[in-house]
């Protein structure tokens, strides 16, 4: 049994959208995850819409054929998205402006527009806003050549000309990509003002159709298909071909069109065959769209966040000046964002200067737009250092950052391995070779998390830094078939004993260790699996699991995102119990626990565990080996597992129920995990 991956996905997004209206989130905080859960569903749209409709309209023999699309759920997702849509809008109007207009701003949302600001709105339009304008007519010609471009803003206008009454259909855009999409005005009454653009461009229509009369204004979107379609990619400059395809991706197949409630059936109508859509793809929705832009709402100075945490910092790593002399001595485990990620930069820095640094490797998936950590292999491929980066393409929507950087990167030196035609390459590892006199020594990375010092700062990941030799020597040889992979087929060759690595072991290596608890259970010995990933959706894996549960082992999951197993209900069920925490910080890290605390095994990496990453990727696991670390992590997991504060129990039939307070007691996880770690440096 198997729960479907698309409506669990939904119930995560639903989670994001209660931190929302818990009156004990700051409130800047609830507008932040309101723009989460909205630019979410976005994403939803552009990735995963549409194959629930491509299979929707499959025959039943064929659907019958499909693991976890044995019955249509389209019209499931369809309900479930209205139905959140509709709890977005309802916290917004009774919790989220309100509580604005007590902190003393008025947000103008769907309200008349104070006379005192309506010269002002006319002068910000007139300056600022007109020359991005550009108005266009659906004459019956006109359409042919207008197509609306991606989650771009929209105002479809309604017009009668004075003299003959004839209406006609206009188009004009909201330039919300060009200029910001909300603007200050002059505070009255001791409150300040903020207005959407879209309602500027609105109030001033006027000026785009003189001698005109303006029967009705409707604001729409639409969502594009984001797959990139690489035909005969396993041929030719795969590069070429999706530089090629992300120019065409803001005009692929729609997958939803959004308008604004009220519009007339006949104007949808006429709109859907303008634009090639069909009804599965209309969707309702306000007045305003793309609310993920509230995470630029502006603040006025107010303290309406949460209190930073300034990062724990490491004495024993930032004050010896010297990271490799410390990774000789001992491992360094981080734990991220509640730890400092400067021993991670100051591990590329000091590669690049160093004169022993003989060789880095690294492979990269998402990095940031400003990225230290390349700027640092580009200077060690200048002091004359061997620099080999596997960049992935096909990160989805980090495609263009990818190949810019790639492209600086190879200009400087660094020698470059783009993406294995048929599979990504999600690891996060890192190899640096040090020679000194006639000996040689390794340093690796292995994290859990992209090598991004930004999305380090909020989301919890664990890095590893070693100098072990297993490891280190099963890195290399792993960085070398990236390396040489389309050159030579070696992969029969590679051995892995420290490391588990998708495409060769990890599949085997789990099912013996999920093995190993379900015959400590048969032998009546404790027994337990204890795991924390993003996404849990392998068939296989899953199935291994329910016989794990019968034969009387314990199992603790904490799952962020999608979770396709069918959980207990806490106090009725024994064995199988699945936790969702969603708080200030993105759960993100991956760790896996199989035993009790006296004789655990304790791992952590790249992967989910799902189809694609299980075997359509190449992702490391690392099996933590220092009595220590393996220490930290399994409190780290208790830690969470203890939450009663920001975590929910997950039910049969993708319900949610919160965590029992204990007494009156509350324990919120990510802030435990930060005093616990404050104790331990």
């Amino acid at each position: 049994m198997l729960l479907n991956r698309d409506l669990s996905w939904l119930s995560f997004n639903l989670r994001v959208l209660q931190e929302a209206e818990d009156p004990e989130v700051p409130l800047y905080e609830r507008l932040k995850f309101m723009a989460i859960f909205s630019s979410n569903l976005n994403e939803f749209f552009r990735v995963r819409y549409p194959e629930i409709i491509a299979l929707s309209i499959l025959n039943k023999k064929v659907k019958k054929e499909i693991d976890n699309f044995k019955e249509n759920i389209a019209e499931k997702v369809q309900d479930e998205i209205k139905s959140q849509l509709n709890y977005f809008g309802e916290i917004l109007h009774t919790k989220i402006l309100p509580e604005l207009e007590n902190n003393g701003i008025i947000f103008y949302y769907n309200t008349p527009i104070r006379e005192e600001h309506l010269s002002e709105i006319r002068e910000i339009f007139l300056s600022n806003v007109l020359s991005f304008i550009q108005p266009l007519y659906l004459d019956g010609k006109t359409e042919q050549s207008f197509l609306p471009e991606n989650n771009q803003l929209y105002f479809v206008i309604t017009l009668q000309e004075n003299f003959d009454g004839i209406l006609k259909q206009a188009i004009v855009n909201i330039p919300s990509e060009k200029i910001k999409r909300f603007f200050t005005l002059t505070p009255l009454d001791n409150k300040e003002y903020v207005i959407f653009l879209d309602d500027i461009v609105r109030e001033n229509l006027v000026y785009l159709f003189p001698g005109q009369k303006i029967l009705g204004v409707y604001s729409i979107k639409i969502n594009r298909d984001a797959e990139l379609h690489l035909e005969d990619e396993y041929s030719g400059n795969l590069l070429q071909k999706i530089e090629r395809q992300l120019k065409k991706r803001d005009f692929g197949p729609p997958s939803r069109f959004l308008y604004e409630e009220g519009m007339p059936r006949n104007l949808q109508m006429f709109l859907a065959a303008s634009f090639n859509i069909t009804s599965e793809e209309m969707f309702s929705g306000g007045r305003y769209h793309n609310l993920d832009d509230l995470i630029h709402f502006p603040s006025f100075g107010k303290a309406l966040y949460y209190e930073k945490n300034k990062p724990l910092s490491s004495s024993n790593v930032m004050n010896s000046g010297d990271i490799f002399k410390i990774l000789v001595k001992d491992d360094i485990l981080l734990h991220v964002p509640y730890q400092s990620y400067n021993p991670v930069l100051s591990f590329f820095n000091q590669a690049a200067v160093d004169v022993e640094v003989t060789e880095i490797y690294i492979t990269l998936y998402r990095v940031a737009e400003e990225s230290h950590i390349i700027n640092a292999l580009i200077s060690a491929a200048k002091n004359g250092k061997k620099v080999v980066a596997f960049i992935e393409l096909k990160a989805r929507f980090d495609e263009a950052n990818n190949i810019k950087w790639s492209k600086v990167m190879k200009d400087a030196g660094v020698k470059i391995i783009y993406s294995i035609p048929e599979i990504k390459v999600h690891s996060k590892i890192a190899l640096i070779r040090k020679r000194k006199g006639g000996d040689r020594q390794s340093f690796a990375i292995l994290s859990t998390g992209n090598f991004n010092e930004i999305t380090a700062q909020f989301y919890t990941d664990h890095v590893l830094m070693t100098t072990d030799e297993a490891i280190t020597s099963e890195l290399l040889q792993l960085f070398k078939f990236l390396e040489l992979r389309n050159e030579v087929d070696n992969s029969k060759k590679l051995k892995f004993n420290a490391l588990l690595v998708s495409q060769f072991n990890m599949i085997s290596e789990l099912e013996k260790l999920v093995n190993k608890e379900i015959a400590k259970a048969k032998k009546g010995l404790p027994a337990m699996i204890r795991i924390k990933v993003n996404n849990l959706e392998e068939p296989e894996f899953i199935d291994r699991l329910y016989e794990a549960e019968k034969a009387g082992v314990k199992i603790h999951l904490l799952v962020r995102g999608i979770c396709c197993i069918v959980p207990g209900v806490p106090g009725k069920s024994n064995n199988i119990f699945v936790k969702r925490i969603v708080d200030r910080y993105l759960e993100h890290s991956r760790i896996l626990i199989f035993g009790t605390d006296e004789n655990p095994q304790v791992i952590i990496g790249s992967a989910d565990l799902m189809t694609r990453n299980l075997r359509h990727r190449i992702e490391v696991y690392v099996k933590i080996k220092k009595e220590n670390c393996k220490k930290e992590l399994i409190n780290y997991f208790e830690l969470q597992w203890k939450d009663n504060d920001k975590s929910v129990w997950l039910l049969p039939g993708y319900q949610q129920e919160l965590s029992a307070k204990n007494n009156g007691t509350i324990y919120n996880a990510q802030q435990s995990i930060y005093n616990f770690l404050s104790t331990t440096i």
